[in-house]
């Protein structure tokens, strides 16, 4: 079966202040040292992998900022990857993109170099809220970038949304809500802000300098991105995600369904073969492991049969239908409530959880609790 692709590209102009991710200042000689690393990485799974993990069924370029390089050197990584891989006919290629960092010209250009789905961060359509959140774009160029994304010629268009923000209100989430519908993208995703150890907006919290959005707030604010697009004729697929008929993100459904996938580049992580992994996130470290003919990686975890019943069931109930039982005896040769009886029904009781046409899934009251459901599984 054909395999996911993520590439990471740890580079941003500005590292936003809720971010934890492996990011750096963009610099053009580290920018030529990463190239010349993933290059090497690439190369390195020409002979390592099996042929049929060596087919691509979707490709996922994300950062940091992957379009802070130019869109040429995007390219030439697509180009690279096609030498060595099999990319199948009518794959998935994402690349992530912040609205200050396109162009109608950029864009063009990554069409043409492959790329068929464009992801695009906007988070607010409010200036207080972008600031305070540490972006650097306003919601006129994320206008402007989703009408060059579409002259463009990207048919397939996500927009990123966040919530749960200090100073946001549910009257302006409501609002922002309903402009990104206007804007008519395929696809849209809404994460709640969570405050990462070590940031700077969660220092900015810690001493009382700003105010954690409330709980109630933020269950609010999840039931009107629910209402509004679904209203809007978005289908509710994931807990985080939305879509048109038709497009669902298929890379992340490889996630939510426990499929294989390779990543390259710093910090990207792996699931091939009954093991994770993970590469390592300084760049320098990286590109002289690969220099040295090593893989670049830390954390290999090899997975036994009930870490990997595990995953499938606290990956398929982020999606809204659940996890497939016939698919889990299917590929376990045993059915989930043989393995998880006792927490299925624990989680039945409280209400969270539910048996319906064959899937185990989340309920509307288990939905904003999903979390306190996954830890049952682990």
């Amino acid at each position: 079966m054909p395999i996911g692709l993520y590439i990471h590209v740890p580079f941003c102009l500005q590292k936003c202040l809720y971010c934890d991710f492996a990011s750096y200042p963009i610099e053009q000689g580290q920018v030529e040292q990463y190239m010349r690393g993933l290059g090497q990485e690439i190369d390195y799974y020409r002979a390592t992998l099996a042929p049929e993990q060596k087919q691509i069924a979707t490709i996922f370029v994300g950062g940091g900022t992957p379009t802070c390089l130019m869109s040429g050197q995007l390219a030439g990584i697509l180009e690279q990857v096609s030498r060595v891989f099999t990319i199948v006919t009518g794959a998935e290629i994402t690349t992530e993109a912040n609205p200050g960092t396109v162009t109608l010209a950029s864009l063009r250009e990554l069409r043409a170099a492959g790329f068929n789905r464009l992801s695009l961060g906007v988070q607010s359509t409010h200036r207080e809220l972008l600031r305070v959140i540490g972006r650097i774009h306003d919601f006129d160029q994320a206008r402007q970038a989703v009408h060059f994304a579409r002259a463009a010629g990207f048919e397939n268009l996500n927009l990123d949304l966040m919530f749960g923000l200090p100073t946001q209100t549910a009257a302006r989430w409501r609002q922002s809500v309903s402009e990104i519908v206007n804007l008519q993208p395929d696809h849209v995703s809404c994460y709640s802000l969570q405050l990462e150890e070590g940031t700077p907006l969660t220092r900015a919290v810690d001493q009382g300098r700003l105010a954690a959005c409330p709980e109630e707030l933020e269950l609010e604010m999840y039931r009107i991105v629910i209402e509004i697009l679904g209203t809007a004729g978005y289908e509710h697929y994931e807990i985080s995600n939305f879509a048109r008929p038709g497009y669902r993100c298929r890379h992340n459904l490889l996630y939510w369904h426990n499929q294989e996938y390779l990543g390259l580049g710093p910090a990207a992580h792996s699931h091939l073969n009954q093991s994770r992994w993970g590469n390592v996130e300084d760049i320098d470290q990286y590109v002289s492991l690969l220099q040295a003919g090593q893989r670049p990686t830390e954390e290999i975890q090899s997975l036994s049969e009930g870490e990997q019943m595990e995953e499938t069931v606290f990956l398929g109930l982020r999606l809204i239908p659940g996890v497939n039982l016939a698919d889990f005896r299917q590929r376990f040769g045993i059915g989930l409530t043989e393995v998880f009886g006792r927490q299925v029904r624990e989680l039945e009781k409280k209400g969270l959880v539910e048996l319906v046409d064959g899937y185990l899934r989340l309920t509307g009251k288990g939905l904003p609790l999903a979390n306190q459901v996954f830890a049952e599984f682990v």
